[in-house]
This record gives C-alpha cells, sequence and structure tokens, in this order.
C-alpha cells in the first residue's frame, strides 16, 4: 500500500502566516532567556498575528523552553490574551459598579442588536471584536466604552451608532 506524500494546499502556511512566524521566532529569541518575559513575548505575539491559536502557543513553548501547559495557563489566565481570531477594533463596555448602575447593562444590550454579535464573539465582517470589562478605570466617567485603547464617557445607547461609524 502507497502513502500519499502529496501535501495539501490547506495545510501548508501561506507566506504571510510564515512572516509572521518568523517576526515572533526574532521576539522569542530576544526574550527567551530573561525571567519572566512569556508575558511580554505573548503580547507581541498577539500584536503580530492577532490572537494566539493553540499552534502559535506551541511554537512560543518551544521556542522558549517551557512547558505548553504554562503558556496555555497564561493566556487563558489573562483576559487580554485570546485564542480566537479578533475583529480589527475591540469594544469593550465598562460594567464595573458605577458603569453598571448608570447604563452599561443598557449599552450591552444596544451593541449585541446593533452589531448582531453576543459579548465575545466578533462582527460577520470581522470589523469588531465585542467584550466586556470588569472596570476600566473611569468610574467618574460612568458609563464609559473602549474601544481599542481609547476610552470614551458618559456613553448612551443613542450615541453608539455615531461613535461606531467613526470606525
Amino acid at each position: 500500500m502507497s502513502e500519499n506524500k502529496q501535501g495539501c494546499c490547506c495545510c501548508e502556511p501561506s507566506s504571510e502566516e510564515q512572516a509572521k512566524y518568523e517576526q515572533i521566532a526574532q521576539v522569542i529569541e530576544a526574550y527567551k532567556d530573561k525571567p519572566g518575559s512569556l508575558i511580554m513575548v505573548l503580547h507581541a505575539a498577539q500584536q503580530i498575528y492577532g490572537y494566539l491559536p493553540i499552534e502559535l502557543q506551541r511554537f512560543i513553548a518551544d521556542g522558549m523552553n517551557l512547558p505548553l501547559s504554562e503558556v496555555y495557563g497564561v493566556v487563558s489566565f489573562y483576559s487580554f490574551f485570546s485564542t480566537t481570531e479578533r475583529g480589527e477594533h475591540t469594544l469593550r463596555v465598562c460594567l464595573g459598579t458605577a458603569c453598571y448602575v448608570r447604563g452599561g447593562k443598557k449599552l450591552v444590550d444596544a451593541l449585541e442588536d446593533m452589531l448582531e454579535v453576543k459579548v465575545g464573539g466578533t462582527t460577520a465582517d470581522k470589523k469588531f471584536t465585542f467584550e466586556i470589562a470588569r472596570c476600566i478605570g473611569a468610574c467618574g466617567l460612568a458609563p464609559a466604552l473602549m474601544i481599542d485603547d481609547t476610552v470614551f464617557k458618559q456613553v448612551a445607547p443613542a450615541k453608539l451608532a455615531a461613535l461606531l461609524s467613526q470606525y
């Protein structure tokens, strides 16, 4: 019985993906011998690749001579790491106490309707990933919403369409 040795094109990484892995390899090389640098490497890898699928976590673990379980443990513990593909922009509605009592939940409901996606999801057009945050440190500005790294204060559901149209 002979085996088919031909690879399938769907299993071979694209040149763009290979370039990203090469960039991540350079980051790993720069930090692999520095204790406590795993989080820094993961942040850089996520910025380069967009998210941290298990194959990339394995690549990082191998490159840093760490067990995969340690890398996965860090990725799964911190909410700012993602193991699934994300949108171009990240929306985070604050649901800390001040934001919640001042209308944060209404923002969540309005965004779920407007974006046609639940919390934790990414819109069909890959424009937005929608998340909640327990507190973003803007209690005096409640209810607050972050788009990427920009905080918007006293956001009302009626303001959402105009706000999102900027993105």
